[in-house]
C-alpha cells in the first residue's frame, strides 16, 4: 500500500472535545491535514519537545528515549496503519542495527516519541482519503502553551469523540455551509466532524 508522509502541522485545544487537544498531520508537500483528537499529558509532551522545552524531570517520552539510546535502538518510522470506528492505529518501526521489530502504540504515543527521535510519521493513502481535509493554505497552526497544565490525572486518549448534536438539528445545507466556513478557517477537527455527518445523511439516503 502507498504510504504518504506527515508532519506536525498543528497542536491546539480541541473544538469539540472538553479536556482534549487537537493534533494536525499534514501530508509532505500536499494540501490535506489528518486532524487526531488526544490527550493532555500526551499533547503536552509533543509540543514540550517541539518547543524544546525541558522539563524539571524526565518525562515517560523521555524515559523510553534514554533507554532506547542506551541501548542502541533506533526508531526508523511511525506508521499510522489503520483506522476502525474513529479510533487510528499506530506501530512503531525500530531496529537494534540487525533486527527490525513493529511496536503497537496509540498515535499519540508514537508520535511523542517520534518527535524526540526525528522519527518520520507515515501513514497510508486510504487512511488520509478517508480522514483527511483537503485545505486551501499550508500555513502551520499555533502549538498552544501547555506551561500551566496540570498532568497528575490525564485523560484518555479520546480518538473517537460522540458527535456534536448541534449537527442533528441542522439541514444537510446548512452543515455544507458550515464545513466550507470551516475549510476558509483552516478549522480541521470541526471540517472533519462537518464531512463525516454529511456523509453519513447520504449513505442514509
Amino acid at each position: 500500500m502507498k504510504k504518504v508522509k506527515l508532519d506536525i502541522v498543528g497542536l491546539s485545544f480541541s473544538q469539540t472535545q472538553s479536556g482534549a487537544y487537537a493534533l494536525v498531520l499534514g501530508e509532505v508537500n500536499g494540501r490535506r491535514r489528518l486532524p487526531i483528537i488526544i490527550g493532555a499529558f500526551e499533547a503536552q509532551a509533543i509540543a514540550i519537545e517541539i518547543e524544546k522545552m525541558v522539563p524539571s524531570r524526565p518525562l515517560t517520552h523521555d524515559l523510553f528515549k534514554s533507554f532506547a539510546d542506551h541501548y542502541k535502538i533506533r526508531i526508523e518510522e511511525i506508521l499510522i496503519y489503520n483506522l476502525v470506528d474513529g479510533v487510528f492505529f499506530a506501530k512503531i518501526i525500530c531496529t537494534d542495527g540487525n533486527d527490525t521489530h513493529e511496536i503497537d502504540a496509540r498515535t499519540s504515543d508514537a508520535i511523542a516519541i517520534a518527535v524526540r527521535f526525528n522519527a518520520t510519521i507515515y501513514t497510508y493513502e486510504f487512511i488520509l482519503s478517508s480522514a483527511g481535509i483537503e485545505m486551501e493554505g499550508n500555513d502551520l497552526l499555533f502549538i498552544d502553551s501547555f506551561e500551566n497544565t496540570t498532568i497528575d490525572n490525564p485523560p484518555e486518549d479520546f480518538t473517537n469523540p460522540p458527535p456534536n448534536q448541534k449537527f442533528q438539528l441542522q439541514s444537510t445545507e446548512e452543515l455544507e455551509a458550515e464545513l466550507s466556513k470551516a475549510i476558509a478557517d483552516e478549522a480541521y477537527e470541526l471540517a472533519a466532524k462537518l464531512r463525516d455527518e454529511i456523509s453519513k445523511r447520504k449513505k442514509e439516503k
